[in-house]
Parts: C-alpha cells; sequence; structure tokens
C-alpha cells in the first residue's frame, strides 16, 4: 500500500512538473502599469473579456477594435469555434510588435496594424466586433465614421454583434486623472443605447461593477455595456 502511494505521489508530481517547466509569459505595458501601480483594476479587466467570450462563444470570425496589449485575448480566443479567427486591432505598431511575440503561442489571433477613425478594413470579414474601453477615447465629431467603418467588415447583416463597453458617464466623478484627461466622449447607458440602436435591429443594455455583470439601476453602474444585434438595412 505504501508503494502504491508513492506511485501516486510520483505521478502527480510529474503533472505538476509540466506546469512548473512552462516558460513564464511576460505583460504588456498597460497590464505592467496595472499590476505596479492598481492590481485590482486587472481582475477588472479581465472580467469584461470573459463577459465578451460568454457572448461570443462558438462564434467563427471576430474583431477586436483597439486590443492594446491584448491582456484579455486569451479569453476570447479560447472561446472561438475550432476554425475561428480573432483579428485584432489597434492603430499602434508598437502594441502589435510586442503582442505578436508575447503571445505567439496564440494561433488563432491575427494583430492587424488599422486605424479605424480613418478608414475601413475591406479585406477582413467577420461576425462579430467587440469595442472594450475605446469608444470613450473616440472625438465625439467622428463617431459615426468610426462605427460605419467597423460596420464595413461584417460578413452578414443579418447575424452581425456588436459589443461596446465604456466606463459610464455617472461614475466620471470618480475617475482617475488619468483616465479623466483622456476620457473624451463618455457616455451614459442611454447614450450607449441611442448609439446602438443607430445602426442595429436590437439592443440590449448591461452595468457592471467590478467584475459583477447585472441589469440593475444604470447611474449606479461604474461601467456599461450595450450589444447591438441584426444590422439595420
Amino acid at each position: 500500500e505504501k508503494g502504491f502511494l508513492m506511485d501516486i505521489k510520483k505521478k502527480n508530481y510529474a503533472a505538476l512538473k509540466k506546469v512548473f517547466d512552462t516558460k513564464n509569459l511576460k505583460l504588456g505595458s498597460y497590464t505592467s502599469w496595472s499590476m505596479i501601480h492598481d492590481a485590482r483594476h486587472m481582475t477588472f479587466v479581465l472580467s469584461r473579456y470573459k463577459f465578451v467570450a460568454k457572448m461570443l462563444q462558438g462564434r467563427k470570425n471576430v474583431m477586436e477594435v483597439g486590443c492594446g496589449d491584448a491582456f484579455g485575448i486569451p479569453i476570447v480566443a479560447q472561446n472561438l469555434c475550432r476554425e475561428g479567427v480573432l483579428y485584432a486591432l489597434d492603430w499602434e505598431e508598437s502594441f502589435l510588435e510586442d503582442n505578436r511575440e508575447r503571445l505567439r503561442f496564440l494561433n488563432n489571433v491575427k494583430f492587424i496594424h488599422h486605424d479605424m477613425n480613418c478608414k475601413a478594413l475591406d479585406e477582413v470579414k467577420v461576425s462579430a466586433i467587440y469595442l472594450i474601453d475605446v469608444i470613450e477615447h473616440v472625438e465625439s465629431d467622428k463617431e459615426d465614421l468610426f462605427m460605419n467603418n467597423m460596420i464595413a467588415s461584417y460578413e452578414n447583416k443579418e447575424n452581425a454583434v456588436m459589443l461596446i463597453g465604456t466606463p459610464n458617464l455617472t461614475a466620471a466623478q470618480y475617475a482617475s486623472e488619468q483616465s479623466a484627461n483622456v476620457h473624451i466622449n463618455l457616455k451614459d447607458q442611454n447614450d450607449l443605447n441611442t448609439l446602438l440602436y443607430k445602426y442595429f435591429n436590437n439592443v440590449f443594455m448591461f452595468g457592471m461593477n467590478d467584475e459583477v455583470v447585472h441589469t440593475g439601476f444604470a447611474p449606479m453602474s461604474h461601467y456599461i455595456w450595450g450589444m447591438g444585434v441584426g444590422l439595420k438595412k
């Protein structure tokens, strides 16, 4: 019996050793800053990506606009269908160069240098698009152009899905100085609902506080989500 237990321990350790021997991954610049200055914010970011992954589970081709250092992208990539591809766009090439190196183990992710503020990406067609902490950085007078440039990438209007996550305007009084300086287009839930209804037949709204997604009283949500489904003709 003692020998049997020792064999089990050896097998268990052998399994764990595969984990111990895994090469350490580096963090991107945004995420490294969070780790040093506001580590709990990393859990909020990952929760947002988990929500997107659940909403888009099983989709084939998906696009993220404004991927930054791609901290949460593995969560979404894991939930696509087997043949699915995640196209991760950003206007900053230095992010993408670093992402391609750090996240080269993600075989179903393609990082693309592109600015949706300027033009559409005609060569890529997808069924779903998502934005996390992006729309608040888009100049309000360029918002329609930005939206139409993204919409040009849908392969099928009827099945098109767009998820937009952004800090709530009603929580702006609690924002850090850094956030306040760069958030030039904040929205409350009504604003986001109105924006999406301009382009989609169906819109679903959610609130989020820390890691919790809900349908509670919108003004008390720190973060808000809008999901548009089915493009208007």
